[in-house]
């Protein structure tokens, strides 16, 4: 399986690695602390301050630099939390079956009809601020989807000769979970925490900019809630290196999950691999 075949793959990697080395070099890259007050009063982009400073004098280059990072630890941990989730409760219950894969199921069908963003909101609201709740609020509302996706492959894969023959050996779910189906369901892992891991960085962007995001972590949404909060912000050019900076590096980031998902789902789709 050649990836690097398809262009949403390169670009998808492209924009993704992008990001990660920015999040790991950001005390590298950026010329001052996030937090700190180094300029005056809404300075424009300069030497000093390419992306000039807020009104309390913070750069925001800097900003945008450091929320890379938080942006990325809340895809990759709430990612792989929902798929974890995913994993251990669709994956189960397909293979208990009975009662508790029809409670599981009914389950599944009440989270799914749940707006998500209005409850992201009240849950975040109610717990608090802090990018520990972030990361378990997303990984509440994003593991039926994951469950459902690994309920329905799992409940294919059960009825495969290899299930079987290692049932009658003896293996328990773990055994079976572990050994058989996590790797016969490794595609669609990667493709539900791609998805997991865009849906997180848009939600957590969305929280922080309504103010409900921990504030002493900088990210793109913190900047943008401080951008928006300014009185009179699209009457001047203010917009132009406080807003679209912040914006384009949400919409980047997702972008870029999203090609990799495009571009890597007809390999990891059978009917995919058939029409080619």
């Amino acid at each position: 399986m050649k990836l690097t075949r398809s262009p949403f793959v390169v670009v998808g990697l492209t924009i993704v690695s992008g990001f990660i080395l920015v999040a790991v070099l950001a005390p590298v890259l950026a010329p001052y602390d996030p937090h700190a007050l180094v300029g005056g009063y809404l300075e424009q982009p300069s030497s000093a301050h390419l992306l000039g400073t807020n009104t309390i004098g913070q750069d925001i280059f800097s900003q945008v630099i450091w929320g890379s990072r938080t942006s990325l630890i809340v895809a990759l941990a709430g990612g792989g939390l929902i798929v974890a989730l995913g994993v251990l409760i669709g994956v189960t219950s397909a293979l208990a079956g009975g009662l508790l894969d029809t409670v599981v199921s009914r389950a599944l069908d009440v989270f799914l009809a749940i707006p998500a963003l209005p409850l992201l909101i009240v849950v975040a609201t109610l717990v608090g601020p802090s990018l520990v709740t972030v990361i378990l609020v997303l990984a509440l509302l994003g593991w039926p989807e994951a469950a459902r996706m690994m309920r329905s492959q799992t409940l294919s894969l059960r009825q495969r000769g290899f299930i079987n023959s290692a049932r009658g050996f003896g293996g328990g779910p773990l055994y079976l979970i572990r050994r058989h189906l996590v790797p016969a369901i490794g595609p669609l892992l990667v493709a539900g925490f791609i998805d997991a891991a865009s849906n997180a960085i848009f939600f957590e962007a969305g929280l922080a900019f309504l103010g409900l995001a921990d504030p002493s972590t900088m990210s793109w949404g913190t900047v943008l809630n401080q951008a928006l909060g300014h009185p009179g912000l699209y009457f001047s050019g203010l917009w132009t290196w406080w807003v679209l900076p912040a914006g384009l590096a949400v919409t980047a980031a997702v972008l870029g999950f999203t090609f990799v998902g495009v571009g890597l789902e007809p390999e990891f789709n059978p009917r995919g691999r058939q029409a080619r």
